[in-house]
C-alpha cells in the first residue's frame, strides 16, 4: 500500500490555507456579480426551486431551510435561519429578497424572531431580478456538496446588488464591510461610466452621493471623506439620530441603523443615574406601529442649551454611530481584492455583458434549432403524400424519410411527431410564419451579439427599465452638522462644599461641608486617619504618593462618608504598593508648593497634576530614600514668601520668585540642609507654608505652638538654598505648620 508521508508543519500549513481559501471563498465575501455569499444565494436558488416567488403563497421557512441545508449548504440550520431573516428584514436590508410573514424581529431586538417552524416566507419582487434569467444559460452549474444535482456557481444579476443590499462578513486575514445604496443612484452611476469608460470616481460620486441606509436617519461625514471612500475602497461613514423639539420635550424621530432604541433610553438613563445629566427630567419610548421610532427625552426647563445636549448625547450613546467601510469583495478573476467605486461598477458591466450575451447565444441556439426542425416540416408538407406512404408501408420510416428528403435525425423525429390533425394546409401556413418571425428574431440577436454599440444600448434600455421598476427615494439623507462634544462633568456637577479624606489604608471617602472632623470618622479595623482636604464636588481630588506620583478622581464620584469608603488600589495601580500620603482639591488654576523632604521643590497649576492614567502620573522627581511631602496652597501670589522648617529647628524664609515654575520635575533647593546630615537622616525638611505679609502663621511642636507675623520673620528672611535661622528653644521638634484663619 502506499503512503504519503508529511511534516506535521507542513500538513498544518497546507490544512489551514485550505481552510482559508474555503472561507474566504465560500462563506465570507460577496461576489461582485450578484453581490451574494454563497449561503445568501443557495437560499434565493432554492426558494425559486419551490415555488416561492413573490405572486405565489408564502410557506414555512423550516421547509426552505431544510431544502438548503439538505441539498446546498451542509451547516447549522439556525446560522441558516439567521441568514435569511436578515434578508427579509426591511431595516437590515436596503432591498430585502426575502419576504417574511411573522414575526422576523424588530429594529429594537433584531433577533428577537421567531422560530422558523412559526414563520413564512417567500421572495420579494427585487428577487426576480437575480433569478429571472437564471433558465436562460446564463450561469455556470457545479455540483453541489454530496454530487447528487446541480447548483449555479452565481446567479444572473440585472442590477449591481453587490453595492445595493451591501455585505459584511470576516474571512481568515480579511473583512468585508460594503454598505448598502440607492438603487436609483447607482443605476444612473453605472449607467454614465458604460457610457463613459473614462470616467473618474469624483465623477460617479455626482450620482452615487453616499451610502444610503435601510433608516431615515443623517450622514454627516464630510462630502471629501466620502469620496475618498469611494477612491480608496475603504473609510467610514458617520450616522446621526434626527430629533424635533416640541417644547421642553425633545423627540427623537430616526435612529442610526441597528441602533437600538432601548438600548440608548439606557445609556442615557445610566448618566442620570450618575448625574451627568441633570438637566434631563425624563425618558420615554412612545414608539408604535404608525411611529417606529419615537423617543422622548423631557428636559428640566426650557432655558437650557438643546442643541449642546444633543451634541453631548450624539458623542455618548448611540444616537450616533460611525460604520466601517471596506469594499473587499470577490472578483470575476475569483479573487478577493479591496475595490474602488469605478472598479466595482466596471467589473459588474464587464459581468452584466457577459450575462446579457450568453442569454442571447442561448435564445439564439433555440431559434436555430427551431428554424431546424420548421425547415424539415416545409419539406414533409411540399410531399405530404409520399411523406404518408413511407409512415405507413416501410418498416423503419424515419430511415426512409432521412434518405427520401435528406432530412436530419431531429427534423425525421420532428415529422414523426406530428399529429393527423396537424397536417391541415392551415399548419403549413403557420410554420411558414412562426420561420418569418423566427428568422426575424434571429438577424436581430445576431445583429446584437456582433454590435458592440447595439449590445450597450441593450443593456442601458434593460437597466433604466429596472430601475423604473424597483427605483426609490434616499432614505438616509446627508447633512452638514457640528461636530458631537461630550459636556464638562465640572459644569454639570453642583459645586458643593466637600471634605475629602483619606485613611493611611488608601480608603477614601468624602463629606459634605468643611465643617468635619475626620479623625472623630469610623475606620476600619487597624486603619486611621491620615490626611483630608477641603474642596468642592465639582472638583478634581488628587492624591499624591511618596514617590511624587499623582492620582487623580472627580471628586463627586467619590463614596459618601456615610461609610467607610472605598480602597484606592481598586481604581489604581501603586507601584510597589506605595499608597498615597496626602490629598488636596483646588481649582485647576491653583497655585501649588511641590515639595519634598530632601528639600527640593517648585511651584506650579494644580491641573498639571491631572492624569486619566491608573499608574497615575509621575509629577515630582524624589530622591531615594526620601518621600515627597503633600502640596501646599499657594493663595496669594502677589509678594508670596516660602516658609521652610526643617526636623532640626531650622527656618528660613525667601521670596517665592526665586523658585522656579515647572509641570513636573525635581525642582531646586529650597533650604540647605547639610549633606552628611541630610544622608545620615538626622535631618530633613518638616514642613513648608506660603504666606505673604499679611498672613500669620502656626508653628505645633507638641501641645506647644508658636505664632509668627511678618514683623517676626525678619532675621529668617534670606536667599533660597540658604541654611536659616534655628526657632526658639521648644520647638526644635516641628509637627506641622499652618495658616492663622483671620
Amino acid at each position: 500500500m502506499d503512503f504519503e508521508t508529511i511534516s506535521m508543519g507542513e500538513y498544518a500549513e497546507r490544512s489551514y490555507l485550505d481552510y482559508s481559501m474555503y472561507v474566504v471563498l465560500d462563506r465570507a465575501l460577496p461576489f461582485v456579480g450578484d453581490g451574494l455569499k454563497p449561503v445568501q444565494r443557495r437560499i434565493v436558488y432554492a426558494m425559486s426551486e419551490l415555488g416561492l416567488s413573490n405572486q405565489s403563497k408564502h410557506k414555512k421557512s423550516a421547509r426552505t431551510i431544510g431544502d438548503v441545508i439538505g441539498k446546498f449548504h451542509p451547516h447549522g440550520d439556525s446560522a441558516c435561519y439567521e441568514a435569511m431573516v436578515l434578508m427579509a428584514q426591511s431595516f437590515s436590508y436596503r432591498y430585502p429578497l426575502v419576504d417574511g410573514q411573522g414575526n422576523f424581529g424588530s429594529p429594537d431586538d433584531p433577533k428577537s424572531f421567531a422560530a422558523m417552524r412559526y414563520t413564512e416566507s417567500r421572495l420579494t419582487p427585487y428577487a426576480k431580478t437575480l433569478l429571472s434569467e437564471l433558465p436562460h444559460g446564463t450561469v455556470e452549474w457545479g455540483p453541489n456538496f454530496d454530487g447528487t444535482m446541480e447548483e449555479p456557481l452565481w446567479l444572473p444579476a440585472r442590477l449591481p446588488n453587490v453595492l445595493l443590499n451591501g455585505a459584511s462578513g470576516i474571512a481568515v486575514g480579511m473583512a468585508t464591510d460594503v454598505p448598502p445604496h440607492n438603487l436609483t443612484e447607482v443605476t444612473q452611476a453605472t449607467l454614465h461610466l458604460l457610457d463613459n469608460p473614462s470616467a473618474e470616481v469624483v465623477d460617479l460620486c455626482e450620482f452615487i452621493k453616499a451610502p444610503d441606509y435601510p433608516t431615515h436617519a443623517e450622514i454627516i461625514t464630510p462630502k471629501a471623506d466620502i469620496i475618498k471612500m469611494y477612491e480608496t475602497g475603504h473609510g467610514g461613514i458617520r450616522m446621526r439620530a434626527v430629533y424635533e423639539r416640541d417644547g421642553n420635550d425633545i423627540i427623537v424621530t430616526a435612529l442610526p441603523h441597528q441602533a437600538s432604541g432601548s438600548k440608548i433610553l439606557d445609556q442615557i438613563a445610566t448618566q442620570m443615574r450618575s448625574k451627568k445629566l441633570p438637566m434631563v427630567n425624563d425618558l420615554r419610548d412612545e414608539s408604535d406601529h404608525e411611529n417606529p421610532v419615537r423617543l422622548v427625552i423631557t428636559a428640566r426647563s426650557n432655558r437650557i442649551d438643546f442643541d449642546a445636549l444633543m451634541l453631548h448625547l450624539f458623542a455618548t450613546t448611540d444616537l450616533e454611530k460611525t460604520y466601517k467601510a471596506n469594499f473587499n469583495v470577490i472578483g470575476l478573476d475569483r479573487r478577493p481584492q479591496v475595490k474602488d467605486l469605478k472598479m466595482i461598477l466596471k467589473e459588474w458591466l464587464r459581468f452584466r455583458t457577459e450575462t446579457v450575451r450568453r442569454r442571447l447565444q442561448y435564445r439564439l441556439d433555440k431559434v436555430d434549432a427551431r428554424l431546424h426542425i420548421l425547415e424539415g416540416l416545409l419539406i414533409a408538407y411540399l410531399d405530404l403524400d409520399e411523406v404518408i406512404r413511407i409512415i405507413r408501408e416501410e418498416d423503419e420510416p424515419k430511415a426512409e424519410l432521412i434518405k427520401a428528403f435528406k432530412l436530419s435525425e431531429i427534423q425525421a423525429d420532428a415529422i414523426l411527431d406530428t399529429r393527423l390533425r396537424n397536417l391541415a394546409r392551415l399548419e403549413e401556413m403557420k410554420i411558414r410564419t412562426e420561420q418569418i418571425e423566427l428568422q426575424a428574431e434571429k438577424d436581430e440577436i445576431e445583429g446584437i451579439l456582433m454590435s458592440r454599440a447595439r449590445m450597450k444600448t441593450l443593456i442601458r434600455n434593460e437597466l433604466k427599465a429596472d430601475m423604473e421598476q424597483y427605483g426609490d427615494e434616499r432614505k438616509t439623507q446627508l447633512a452638514e452638522r457640528d461636530a458631537a462634544q461630550v459636556f464638562d462633568e465640572t459644569k454639570l456637577v453642583p459645586s458643593e462644599p466637600n471634605t475629602i479624606i483619606l485613611s493611611a489604608a488608601g480608603w477614601v471617602r468624602a463629606a459634605k461641608g468643611h465643617d468635619i472632623d475626620p479623625s472623630s470618622l469610623n475606620y476600619k479595623a487597624g486603619d486611621e486617619y491620615l490626611d483630608h482636604a477641603l474642596g468642592r464636588s465639582n472638583l478634581t481630588s488628587v492624591f499624591l504618593s511618596s514617590d511624587g506620583r499623582a492620582f487623580s478622581l472627580p471628586t463627586h464620584t467619590l463614596p459618601s462618608a456615610r461609610g467607610q469608603g472605598e480602597p484606592l488600589t481598586t481604581k489604581f495601580n501603586f507601584k510597589n504598593n506605595l499608597l498615597p500620603i496626602a490629598v488636596t482639591c483646588q481649582l485647576p488654576n491653583a497655585r501649588l508648593l511641590m515639595c519634598s523632604d530632601a528639600g527640593y521643590g517648585y511651584h506650579g497649576v494644580m491641573e498639571n497634576l491631572y492624569s486619566k492614567m491608573k499608574a497615575g502620573k509621575h509629577v515630582l522627581s524624589v530622591p531615594k530614600g526620601f518621600s515627597a511631602m503633600k502640596p501646599t496652597w499657594i493663595e496669594k501670589l502677589p509678594d508670596a514668601h516660602v516658609v521652610c522648617i526643617t526636623t532640626a529647628g531650622y527656618m528660613l524664609v525667601f521670596p517665592l520668585e526665586e523658585l522656579p515654575e515647572l509641570a513636573k520635575g525635581k525642582g531646586n533647593k529650597l533650604i540647605n540642609i547639610p549633606a552628611k546630615r541630610l544622608k545620615s537622616g538626622e535631618e530633613k525638611l518638616a514642613a513648608t507654608l506660603a504666606i505673604t505679609p499679611e498672613d500669620s502663621f502656626l508653628v505645633h511642636a507638641g501641645a506647644r505652638y508658636i505664632r509668627f507675623k511678618w514683623k517676626d520673620l525678619v532675621n529668617y528672611v534670606g536667599s533660597r538654598a540658604k541654611r536659616g535661622l534655628m526657632l526658639p528653644q521648644g520647638f526644635r521638634n516641628v509637627d506641622r505648620v499652618e495658616l492663622e484663619n483671620d
